[in-house]
Formats: C-alpha cells, structure tokens, sequence
C-alpha cells in the first residue's frame, strides 16, 4: 500500500489531521483549551512560559528521596497503633462505644469503589483484629511507635509523622494514584518525579533529574514515573544496584573503545539534528537527541556512583549492607543518597519488592520479616544524610499507597490478616525544611478514617513542591485543566 507523505508545510498531513482532532471540531476543542490555560496563568491577559529550571520562591529543599513500600504496610502495626484494637478484639463496630466507622459521611465522601458498592465489601469487615504487636511511645514528640521498628524508632524526634493520610481506591492502582494524585478512573497526569524535574531540570548534566531504583514493572506501577504530556525527556530513568550494569541497556558494548562509542554518538547526533531542521516541533525527536546525550554522559556518572565499595566499612554497616536480610534495601538506599549527593533531584526508591507488604494473610510473620528488612537501611539513610549536613539539603518522604483494615480479612477464610484501607494512613517526613518531633493529625480510636479534613494523597505533592520553591498552579501548561484536587495543599503544620 503507497503511504500518503502529503504535508502541510513541516507536518505529514495525517498527522496535522490527528493533531487537531481530525477536523474542525478539534480545531475549536484545542482553542478552548489554550484559551483556559492563558486565563489560568499568573496574571489575566499574561502569555505562558515553560519554567525556567529556577525556583519560584526561595526553596528549603534542592532534592527528594521518596521510599516507597509497595502493598501497603498497616499503619497499625508501624507509626499508629491503637489500643482499642486489643480491648474490642473479636467485637463488631457496632459493639464499641464509638462511632461505627462503616456509617460514617466520610465514607461515602472519600471512597470512590471501581467495582459497583453493592460487591464491594473489601474495606467494610466488621469484626476487630487485634494489633499484632506491641509498642511504646519514643523521643520527646511521644510517638507511639511499634516494636518492629527499633532502629527507626530511635530517630522519632527527626521526623514529622501524618497520621491522617486518606485515598480514594481500595485498590492497588492506588500505587500509581499516590505519585499521579488521580484516580484510575481520571485522566493520567504526570508522576511527581516528572514535576519536579519539569520544574527544575537537573543540578549535575552528567545524571537525570528523576531516578528511579528497585521500581518493578507492573500495571500498578506504570504511571509513577511517567511524564505524560509533559513530554518523555521528563520520565524517570530506571537504575540498578548492580555494578556490573547499573544502566539497564547503556553499558558499552564489550570490544567497544569510548573514543569508538563516542563517534557513534556523535555521529547519531548529526542525524538527529538534520532531522529536527525537518520537523521542529516534534517532541519525541527532542527527547531522543537528548536522551543519547544523557546516555553517554551517563556511561561514566552511573557506575560512580554506583561504587558501594568505595564507602567506608562503617557506612556499610549503617545501611546493613553486611547482612542478607537488610543488604537489598541498604543498597537502594545508599544508592539513593549517593544519587542526590551528586545531584540528582528526585530519586524514588523501593526498598522492597511489589506489593510486599500486602498482608491479606499471615500479617504477624509478614510485617515481622518485612520490618527487620527495611528499619535498619531506613534509620541508616537518616543518620548517614545528618551526619553528612545533607538533612538541610535532601527532603525524605516515607510512605505507602494505603493502610490496612481495622476489621479482620474474612475472604477465602481469613483468620489472620488486613485487607486494604484507603480511609486513614501514615506516612512519614524528614530532612530540609521539615520540623523533626512533629505529630500530626489522628485517625479514629479503631484506626478506620483519618479525622478532620485529612490529607489526600496531592497533599504530599504539593508539600514537596513547596518545600522545593515550586508552586503546582504555575506549572501548569495551556491545554491541561487540572482539578483543585490535584494541587493539593502543603502541609504546613510539618513544616520548619
């Protein structure tokens, strides 16, 4: 079959005709859209402009590590134990004297179920399970902490703790919706990582402005690190702990000189430039000539550091590198911190595997193995990032795509577990331009929904920002409403 190669002017003509919506109608459609992002910006009748690569405001944070634990550990068994599980154990709500949860406005107001509510009956198990393990207020904030976590338990005064944390899928597309702040039913919008290096760009040319490390593939995972129409040179780029290829489909080809590879490069380069003179506007053009810039600049940068020997015994130990169990988390985590070190602005980690800490069944054993693999690498990233006066530069966020349910797990016979709970949670800060000792916010005496207004999960993001010397609402490009939700707002009560 010919191809149709007709164009107008630069533009292949099936593509002009994709581009605006195949007809006039699109023509309209797009418009309006440019037209309401104009009246969005700063100033009424202002023209928009890309961001600079400067912050807006004076920042408190030049970077970010987010650990991320995939599943959703239980916030009663970690950061927010309550009593009231043990003395109820065994009793329905409705036999306590507090507010049955399941009948609260809050509810309906905050969960938004993909199936239809009358099969929906994951979040709603009405029999108590008791708190399986115990715990003990630590540093001077008090945090009740439980006893899994004894090495980060001895840095409670560093940290600000989010005990109202709430989300509206019961799913695990909540893993993509805490980094994008939408529903899987929305519209897909860029992950935070995308955000940041959008807004910011990169503080070393030699390695990407968004990292990430331990991150797997899966459907749940596929918007975190995603930039969307903010263009692929804002996705992240994927990174490993091991030395012998740390980038995944970047190391040189063995019997290949660098002085050879870099007139690959350079020649590839020429090709890509002739053809942007052609085709000016097209992105993904732009993002490939620099995506074989970064490459080879990446090829010496990555494996630096990449360099875990190079660290001295001592700090090998603190992220637990000298034991099995805690080797595989240490190691992203130092890697994370050696990242931001060298400039990296946003590393998203995950210390653990995929859904890991999804505790259907056998949470007791499941959260025990689990804790002892990630408490140490965790307490080890703090101390080491305070030790080293990076606590003034780097903003750690802790945190989990939801909590676990009060109630007992009852599907397929379920004696000994917690199923999902996007209702109340808690995640973690710490770092530059985070008041340490913080407690902030409650869910309920049975741990079910997160009082007040809460924290959805933008909340974080717009904190992030914040802290960051960005604001989301000047981000924004023509063409792309978003929703007030997705700003979110800094929590301020966390803040130095």
């Amino acid at each position: 079959m010919k191809t149709n190669y007709s164009s107008c002017g630069r533009v292949p003509r099936r593509t002009f005709l994709a581009d605006v919506g195949m007809g006039f109608a699109g023509l309209t459609l797009g418009s309006m859209l440019w037209r309401d992002g104009v009246a969005r910006a700063d100033q009424p009748g202002s023209i928009w402009t890309p961001p600079t690569g400067q912050p807006l405001v004076k920042p408190k944070a030049k970077s970010v590590i987010w650990v991320f634990l995939s599943g959703g550990y239980s916030h009663l068994e970690t950061f927010d134990p309550k009593p009231a599980l043990v003395d109820y154990a065994g009793k329905t709500f409705d036999k306590t004297p507090f507010e049955n949860p399941i009948a609260s406005r809050k509810h309906k107001n905050r969960f938004r179920s993909v199936p239809a509510d009358s099969v929906n009956v994951r979040d709603v198990y009405p029999i108590i399970y008791p708190s399986q393990v115990g715990w003990k207020p630590y540093g001077q904030c008090g945090i009740g902490i439980t006893d899994w976590w004894p090495h980060l338990a001895q840095c409670a005064d560093d940290i600000a703790w989010v005990r109202n944390m709430w989300t509206t899928d019961n799913d695990h597309w909540a893993e993509n919706q805490i980094h994008t702040g939408r529903h899987r039913l929305d519209e897909t919008q860029p992950s935070l990582g995308s955000w940041v290096q959008y807004g910011l760009g990169s503080l070393n040319d030699n390695l990407p402005s968004f990292v990430t490390v331990g991150v797997p593939k899966a459907h749940t995972t596929s918007e975190i690190d995603q930039g969307y129409y903010l263009g692929p040179q804002h996705a992240a780029v994927p990174l490993t702990v091991d030395p012998k290829n740390p980038l995944p489909f970047g190391t040189r080809l063995e019997g290949v000189s660098a002085a050879e590879q870099a007139n690959e490069y350079e020649l590839i380069g020429k090709l890509n430039r002739l053809a942007a003179v052609e085709y000016p506007d097209d992105e993904r053009l732009r993002a490939r000539i620099r995506a074989y810039e970064l490459a080879f600049k990446m090829q010496a940068a990555v494996p630096e550091a990449m360099d875990f020997p190079a660290e001295p015994e001592h700090i090998r130990r603190l992220y637990g590198l000298d034991q099995d169990h805690t080797k595989v988390a240490g190691e992203r985590l130092l890697c994370a911190r050696r990242l931001v070190e060298r400039g990296v602005r946003f590393v998203l980690a995950y210390p653990s595997g995929l859904s890991a800490w999804d505790s259907h069944q056998k949470l007791k054993s499941n959260h025990e193995k689990l804790c002892a693999n990630v408490d140490l690498p965790v307490a080890g990233l703090l101390r080491d990032l305070k030790q080293r006066g990076l606590m003034e530069d780097v903003v750690v966020v802790f945190c989990t795509e939801f909590g676990r349910t009060p109630g007992l797990e009852q599907r397929a016979g379920g004696a000994d577990g917690r199923d999902h709970h996007p209702h109340g949670f808690t995640i973690w800060f710490a770092g530059a331009g985070i008041q340490g000792g913080t407690i902030h916010g409650e869910t309920d005496e049975l741990g079910y929904h997160a009082l007040g207004d809460g924290h959805y999960v933008t909340d974080i993001h717009a904190t992030v920002l914040h802290l960051l010397g960005l604001d989301p609402r000047r981000l924004e490009i023509p063409g792309r409403k978003r929703l007030e939700i997705d700003h979110g707002a800094p929590i301020t009560e966390i803040l130095a």
